[in-house]
């Protein structure tokens, strides 16, 4: 069986010209890069004509997993959906669940109380540093740095700890609720967490010594998949990827949200547009949220985690062991759902690998009318056809690391 990849396949010795000949003698091949292959991180299928080892042409294929996510959120209720939001980006679920209650708020014309908005705060940019180990860490053993890999994922290892104590599961978590959160902060929590600020400040200092002057890794990726500025924004980039092509945009400084205008933060750029200056920007921005994370936890207020409001805070188990009413709100709540007035929202939120937000239309009732999920590896996934034109086979994997793809927010 053949599968259609929109590249023409090289032509028989036949059917070339007599001058044409030297093409032929150049080896021109077609292979696939995924979808089943350690390289592409997830469910991702690159289709690659080869000149030798350099590739003159390619096809990312898009819509490779079939997921209907934006489906599914149509059909399940507003309070039901918040699990699939992990299952986007597994690796920075937190959030992705803070994105999409947000939007939900603000359909609802919900404000939550301030130790609210900072623990959720706190729990961004746990999956920014998370999420960033990953994209380094991986980037890293795809080119042989193992030894990158293995300490900055310990460090990621004691985050997932962090985060079990904090809702009780480690990769998918579903934390928040629409106006709360599924719990407090246990009372260990703040000096766990500054003892692991302590530990992954001091451990990507050391990767930093080990990496970034590193003759291989230098030799590898600068250079490699250059994309400029003009190129970042033609292709909507955000994130990382856009900061490391010299475009200095960060929507938690540009259009503040939850807690960030009262934090100190910078926002690092590099110019080169590679590989290596995208591995830069990501080093950086780890140190950033180590930053962030010191100060929330020195400003943490105390006072409750749930909004007043009776359309969306779940009863307390106490009641509900106790009062018939409670009883009953329970079960409407978790069987029925809770009505959400007619309107739009979106709330744009700087994700780990950019913009990330969530798009919701309700006609009233229980199920949005339409939900659509600004993902941004959808945008990253783009332009690598642009980025390994005339790279060598090798440095394909250098550029797919780089940009930080994952599969489950690729296909919605």
């Amino acid at each position: 069986m053949t599968t259609n990849t929109g590249l023409q396949p090289p032509r028989r010795p036949d059917q070339f010209e007599d001058d044409d000949k030297d093409i032929f003698e150049n080896s021109q091949m077609l292979i696939n890069i995924g979808p089943q292959h350690p390289a592409t991180h997830g469910t991702l299928r690159i289709a690659c004509r080869l000149n030798g080892e350099v590739v003159e042409e390619s096809k990312c294929e898009i819509g490779y997993l079939h997921r209907g996510m934006e489906k599914l959120g149509e059909i399940k209720t507003y309070h039901k959906f918040i699990p699939y939001t992990d299952r986007l980006n597994y690796c920075s679920a937190l959030q992705n669940n803070v994105a999409y209650v947000t939007t939900i708020e603000k359909l609802l014309g919900i404000e939550i109380p301030p130790r609210n908005v900072y623990i959720r705060t706190m729990v961004c940019e746990m999956a920014r540093i998370i999420d960033h180990i990953i994209c380094v860490g991986i980037n890293a053993f795809d080119l042989g740095a193992m030894t990158y890999f293995l300490l900055g994922f310990h460090q990621r290892e004691e985050a997932y700890t962090l985060i079990e104590s904090l809702c009780g599961s480690r990769l998918t978590t579903s934390y928040t609720r629409i106006g709360g959160l599924s719990g407090d902060l246990p009372d260990n929590f703040l000096p766990r967490m500054k003892k692991w600020l302590d530990d992954v400040e001091k451990t990507f200092k050391e990767l930093d010594k080990l990496l970034t002057n590193n003759r291989i890794w230098v030799d590898r990726t600068q250079g490699v998949g250059v994309f400029t500025a003009e190129q970042a924004l033609a292709y909507s980039m955000t994130g990382p990827c856009l900061r490391a092509s010299n475009v200095n945009i960060d929507l938690r400084r540009d259009r503040p949200y939850l807690a960030y205008k009262d934090l100190e933060f910078d926002v690092p750029v590099a110019k080169g547009g590679d590989v290596y200056d995208r591995y830069l920007v990501r080093m950086a921005e780890i140190f950033e949220s180590v930053r962030i994370l010191r100060q929330i936890v020195d400003k943490m207020p105390k006072g409750p985690i749930w909004a007043d409001d009776k359309r969306v805070r779940i009863p307390d188990k106490e009641r509900v062991y106790n009062s018939m009413e409670s009883l009953i709100h329970h079960f409407k709540f978790f069987m029925e759902g809770f009505d959400v007035p007619a309107g739009e929202a979106y709330c744009p939120m700087e994700g780990p690998n950019g913009e990330m937000g969530f798009y919701a239309i309700s006609r009233g009732g229980p199920k949005a009318y339409r939900l659509r999920i600004r993902a941004p590896s959808f945008f990253m996934f783009q332009p690598v056809d642009e980025m390994i034109k005339g790279e060598n086979i090798a440095d394909v994997i250098a550029v797919i690391g780089s940009v930080n793809i994952i599969a489950g927010e690729l296909d919605r």
